[in-house]
């Protein structure tokens, strides 16, 4: 069997579709069920709770005792990309960042990026209630404008620049959030994550299946330790294997998978440096931190694919401009029909409310803010005004800068 072979669910696919309401927790059950083998993972210490466990000090000796470093590596990506993609769908790298002093360098200036967050009245975590938990959005660019030698420092890691490139290859793209959860704050829902992990149900299901497919390669998600994590703490919880259920992005929602989710799931402790990688569509959520005095921070690093991106660079601000008038007078005369006039908007606006800067553009109510075509939609739903268009649309362009 190619251990990178897809998993399909091709009772749920006849029609290149998949739908919630045809979701069986028993497909999901046959996938976790998997055993996590050791062959599968033959550079790892350890498996915990079916996880592989690496240890980065070893890994690191034994690329410089080889006497072919750069095929070793190979291999270990390799490895890395088969737990991933076919496997548990999550690895621990321990002693990931071998400094530690670098991690707290790094800590004091989040601490301080979170109190002027709070000094300003933005302090807090979109995804979380107030106080529960500090967030710092665009974290990567702000540790490096404050403190360029701690980021040269962090981010200067050969190893976990190999963790990065076994799954997305060279050219990849960091984002970086600082997440800490406070004493007290509640865990999440089971969830999968960036691109589809961030749509609804309803917005899933309205992309063929090769998306839902091609979804998980386009990112991998990761935290570093940047405190002890007992399981106290809260630290993350994973289902492993739940990465190959091809319908995963459609059942977040739904009651008998969240129960399945609580019942089957695996947490694991960190220690400070210590990093995890797993597949976005790993079924995960972050823990409940029952402890009394640990503030949980992790830098949850999301790295994207050099290929998701269009050839051009184009203007879409100005088109929208430039289009509206005549689409909301062809809309008024009837010259249009809803279908047309949807299709034009498609074409013309952005239809992904990403990249975006989350600190003036945060995903209230949702997991995703406002796109460009969003706008248009709404505004031309309203019968606004050009004048009044362009108002919106430059202030939505605004939130989006750095």
């Amino acid at each position: 069997m190619n251990p990178y072979a897809l998993e399909s669910s091709s009772r749920l696919a006849t029609t290149g579709w998949l739908r919630a309401d045809q979701c069986q927790l028993s497909d999901l059950d046959a996938l976790v069920q998997t055993p996590t083998q050791a062959q599968d993972c033959p550079q790892a210490t350890a498996l915990l709770q079916g996880v592989p466990v690496y240890d980065g000090v070893a890994l690191r000796t034994a690329q410089a005792a080889s006497t072919d470093p750069l095929g070793w590596r190979q291999q270990l990506m390799a490895e890395w990309a088969q737990v991933w993609r076919s496997g548990p769908g999550v690895l621990v790298v321990q002693g990931l960042m071998p400094d530690t002093a670098v991690v707290d360098a790094a800590s004091v200036a989040f601490r301080a990026l979170i109190e002027e967050s709070r000094a300003a009245g933005q302090g807090g975590d979109h995804f979380a209630k107030p106080g529960a938990n500090d967030r710092v959005w665009n974290a990567l660019e702000k540790l490096c404008l404050r403190a360029p030698d701690v980021f040269a420092a962090y981010y200067g890691n050969a190893l976990l620049a190999t963790v990065f490139e076994a799954w997305l290859g060279p050219a990849y793209q960091i984002t970086s959030q600082i997440n800490s959860v406070n004493p007290g704050g509640a865990a999440q829902t089971a969830h999968r994550d960036y691109h589809l992990g961030f749509f609804t149900a309803a917005g899933a299901e309205r992309f063929p299946v090769h998306v839902h497919q091609l979804s998980p390669l386009l990112t991998l998600q990761g935290a570093v330790a940047h405190v002890d994590m007992p399981l106290e703490s809260g630290p993350t919880l994973y289902l492993p294997h739940s990465q190959k259920y091809e319908a995963g992005y459609l059942v977040a929602g739904l009651p008998a998978f969240q129960e399945y989710f609580d019942q089957h799931h695996v947490q694991l402790p960190l220690k400070k440096g210590d990093g995890i990688f797993f597949n976005p569509a790993l079924m995960h959520a972050a823990g409940h931190n029952r402890s009394a005095d640990i503030r949980r921070m992790a830098n949850l690093l999301q790295v994207s694919s050099a290929f998701g991106r269009c050839m051009e660079t184009v203007d879409r601000v100005r088109m929208a401009q430039a289009l509206y008038p005549g689409l909301l007078q062809a809309q008024s005369s009837g010259h249009m029909s809803a279908d047309d006039l949807a299709a034009a908007v498609a074409a013309s606006a952005e239809g992904y409310a990403f990249p975006t800067n989350l600190d003036r553009d945060p995903p209230v109510g949702g997991l995703a803010p406002q796109s460009q075509q969003d706008l248009m939609r709404s505004a031309l739903a309203q019968g606004h005004s050009p004048e009044q268009f362009n108002t919106t649309l430059q202030a939505q362009a605004q939130t989006r800068l750095s």
